[in-house]
């Protein structure tokens, strides 16, 4: 892959401060790109911006800050980018990644009254790829890349009770969340042109997603777990790659750079249409 193919190109990322995110924003930096990247603490996007430029001394990186379990921050971090984008002098947007992702250990609600797994990890790429819409449209055609999860299978939702389970359970919250993502994406490409969007399973990768708003035994599985699991860059990797092929075909599920069918509830339709029409009710928008 050449290292210039993203030359001229924009991407948003969000969670770029560590992790999968931090290692795609390497990797779109190295090919080119132009980046925005997205974290809640100012500290870790300074030292994630200067991780990026040491490894790619000629890259344009600007970091924004935005707690994305609120609606209020998720549309503020729009505007922003859209300044952004207007200082750069740059028609469009043409590659938005939706990968921060968040557990929580407990049923949390955020000042606005939504569950803080779904604020963050549904909620918030819903609703930023929405208000961002118009400049991935004038990228023509854009693209839309979201992390999800292989724990979306053996997993199943009911979209009206999204935001009122009557069971809380860590894991579950965090599948759901997840299955959710491949939902929004398979509704997204039904409901939207040209702009395509595209989920990612990363596989077991070992982060630190586990470690962070959970109790002491969910930190000590997770612990275990990822000592399993690949490096973030390997994920990375699909990311960069569904960001600049030219030859993509308009499969919805991808896993270690090639399409892969995801679980038999993210292939029901009447579960996606439910979901973004309970996902617009949340958000207080028409789409």
């Amino acid at each position: 892959m050449s290292n210039d193919v993203l030359l001229g190109k924009t991407v948003v990322i969000t969670g770029a401060t560590a992790g999968i995110g931090l290692a795609a924003a390497c990797a779109l930096a190295e090919q080119g790109a132009r980046l925005i990247g997205v974290g809640r603490d100012p500290v870790r996007c300074e030292a994630a911006g200067k991780v990026i430029q040491q490894a790619n001394p000629n890259a344009v990186v600007q970091f924004l800050q935005a707690d994305l379990a609120l609606q209020s921050e998720v549309r503020r971090l729009a505007t922003e980018i859209g300044e952004t984008l207007t200082r750069w002098g740059v028609p469009g947007l043409d590659v938005l990644v939706n990968n921060a992702g968040m557990i929580a250990s407990s049923l949390q609600r955020t000042s606005e009254g939504i569950e803080r797994t779904l604020a963050v990890n549904h909620l918030a790429p819903f609703l930023l790829t929405h208000q961002l819409l118009p400049w991935l449209q004038a990228a023509r055609p854009g693209r839309v890349i979201t992390t999800s999860s292989e724990s979306h299978y053996r997993t199943w939702i009911n979209p009206k009770r999204i935001n009122h389970p009557l069971i809380y359970h860590v894991l579950w919250a965090y599948k759901v969340s997840k299955l959710e993502n491949v939902l929004f994406t398979i509704e997204f490409n039904r409901r939207v042109t040209p702009t395509r969007a595209y989920a990612v399973d990363p596989g077991l990768v070992n982060t630190e997603i586990g470690l962070k708003g959970t109790g002491l035994l969910s930190r000590w599985i997770w612990e275990m777990r990822r000592r399993g699991g690949t490096p973030a860059e390997v994920p990375a990797r699909t990311i960069a790659h569904l960001a600049c092929a030219e030859d993509l075909t308009d499969a919805p599920y991808w896993y270690n750079g090639a399409p892969k069918q995801p679980s038999r509830a993210a292939r029901s339709e009447k579960a996606a249409r439910e979901l973004w029409e309970v996902s617009c009710e949340l958000c207080g928008i028409e789409w």
